[in-house]
């Protein structure tokens, strides 16, 4: 039996259960007076809002230069996948690993698992309720790993800055890259995971 079958209200800032009042328009929370809902207004909306956004942003960060490592004044723009084929071909398998795991798997899995599990849910897809919440779970366990690429330009164009002899900069795609990452993250917290509950029965009567 899920909360809201039994009446039940949980705050989304502290977690107290409260119980509902079918009178009441809005309510609040009895312990820290946060508005609670049965479910989080326009989530499915804002969440679908927010990974469709992504997704264009998507393409441009892949496409752009994300920096520019120069030496002696010389230096070509590097995307993330050129970037992961030049650690390749120096012999740094592991971190172009981890690089292309981190800047290109992981992200590009967000979009596709957060819109699955949207259209799982809006559609009612025979997904059952483990299987969702199992990768509403990962999507939200990786989501901090894509701010790799993020947290190396930024450490080296604070390290690497020796004029014209060494220099890195940070390139328009490095900011697309981050509106992805970030759109994604907001899209895994705008999204209530307690919707995955909601069309449970019908999903088992139809296996």
């Amino acid at each position: 039996m899920r909360a809201i079958d039994a009446g039940i209200l949980i705050c989304t800032e502290c977690h107290e259960l409260n119980k509902q009042d079918p009178d009441a328009d809005e309510q609040t929370c009895t312990r820290c007076g946060a508005l609670v809902h049965a479910r989080r207004p326009n989530s499915l909306m804002r969440t679908w809002a927010l990974l469709i956004t992504a997704a264009i942003l998507y393409v441009p960060a892949n496409l752009l230069p994300i920096m520019t490592a120069s030496s002696l004044g010389q230096g070509d723009p590097s995307t993330i996948m050129s970037g992961v084929i030049q650690l390749a071909q120096h012999g740094m398998y592991p971190i172009a690993a981890v690089v292309f795991i981190a800047s290109i798997l992981v992200p590009t899995f967000k979009l596709i698992g957060i819109g699955l599990l949207l259209f799982s849910v809006q559609r009612r897809q025979p997904l059952s309720a483990q299987q969702r919440i199992i990768m509403y779970r990962f999507i939200e366990f990786i989501g901090r790993w894509s701010m790799l690429d993020i947290f190396v330009i930024a450490i080296l164009v604070a390290v690497v800055n020796f004029g014209r002899f060494a220099s890195v900069e940070a390139n328009l795609g490095a900011v697309a890259f981050a509106s992805v990452v970030i759109l994604t993250m907001l899209a895994a917290v705008t999204f209530d995971p307690r919707l995955i509950w909601d069309n449970t029965e019908s999903d088992d009567d139809d296996e």
